[in-house]
């Protein structure tokens, strides 16, 4: 497994050339010129990622996270904790949205306990790397120690390698209630900012009357606790997540891997978030699976410099995004190993 420091010197930008060849086969098909739009922008992505136009999608990782969030104690979210491993087992057994999804669209999903508040030993299909049960109340003291923060994120980068040989393309997903808190947390911060209120969300259903609760809590943990906002270890730290940190974590190492990484909602932004902090570049190696209904994902896709793919009114999480734009990356991919030439069609390009 690579150590953090490894994977942040390993990561290099897209290959310029290979995108240059793409745009170049992209012109010779037989379509008026760019007629088929962020279809294509995503082939010569996937060109520029991986250094080949025989793009390949057909197999799909979806790497779900789960962990839990001391905050829950401050009345953040309409659901307790316990939900979490309930969902968790849900999962295991093919019943949830992301299951269901991920099968639709043939991806297998990768459970992985990086921090849920109760033994998981028992539950099928789920891999065990749970740094503690559940991070601190980030309302009374930071988040997690920087060590674990640290250790998070290579356990996500441990993930991206270990699943890579049966990979063609990664995505993200999450499971752990309250989460949205620490989202908004991350993005607040990272927007030089302490007042969350404009990147703050009903998360998994919150009530309006208690926003402002919620906006509060994060805006008193980010002046307890101070996170740098140059420092995005001191920011996962204070007021960050494990599955956050997780998500982060196989962002850097798909990065390191040349391969594409589909970015699922808004706690997964967050971890993208931390990703492109400590490493710009791999933000190159994004694409953003779909604008979410939470109040800070704008903000966040700003920050990151990308367009969402879909604009489907999501707030579920899981990857369940994710699942949902993976079969335009599939397109991408038929178009440029399947569609004719002009040359070879014996089409004329005359007028298109």
């Amino acid at each position: 497994m690579s150590s953090l420091k490894e994977c942040l010197n390993a990561i290099v930008p897209q290959d310029e050339a290979w995108r240059d060849k793409a745009m170049d086969h992209i012109h010779d098909l037989t379509m008026p010129r760019w007629a088929l739009g962020r279809v294509l922008e995503i082939a010569v992505d996937l060109a520029g990622m991986t250094r080949t136009l025989d793009l390949k999608t057909k197999r799909k990782t979806i790497l779900l996270f789960a962990g839990d969030h001391g905050v829950v104690a401050e009345g953040v979210s309409p659901q307790p904790q316990s939900v979490t491993v309930q969902m968790l087992q849900n999962f295991s057994r093919g019943g949830g949205a992301i299951s269901v999804l991920a099968s639709s669209v043939g991806a297998n999903v990768k459970l992985i306990d990086i921090g849920v508040n109760a033994d998981t030993s028992g539950i099928a299909n789920v891999l065990n790397r749970k740094i503690a049960f559940g991070t601190r109340d980030m309302f009374l003291e930071p988040a997690m120690t920087r060590e674990e923060a640290i250790r998070s994120l290579e356990i996500g980068i441990e993930m991206a390698e270990r699943f890579s040989d049966e990979t063609d393309v990664f995505a993200t997903g999450e499971m752990g209630i309250g989460n949205t808190t620490p989202s908004s947390a991350i993005v607040t911060v990272l927007s030089h900012d302490i007042d969350p209120r404009a990147y703050v969300g009903r998360g998994a259903g919150l009530e309006p009357e208690r926003l402002r609760h919620k906006a509060e809590v994060i805006q008193h943990a980010i002046e307890r606790n101070a996170p740098d906002p140059e420092d995005p270890i001191d920011i996962l730290s204070k007021v960050g997540g494990f599955e956050i940190a997780g998500i982060a974590g196989a962002i850097l190492g798909a990065a390191k891997l040349r391969k594409p990484v589909v970015i699922d909602g808004f706690i997964s932004t967050a971890g993208a978030l931390i990703a492109h902090a400590l490493v710009p570049e791999s933000a190159e190696y994004m694409i953003l699976a779909h604008s979410s209904v939470e109040r800070g994902h704008v903000r966040m896709a700003e920050i990151l410099g990308k367009k969402a793919l879909l604009n489907l009114d999501l707030r579920l999480g899981e990857g369940t995004g994710a699942a949902l734009a993976m079969p335009l990356l599939d397109a991408a991919s038929a178009i440029m190993r399947e569609m004719s030439t002009f040359s070879s069609a014996g089409v004329t390009e005359e007028g298109l």
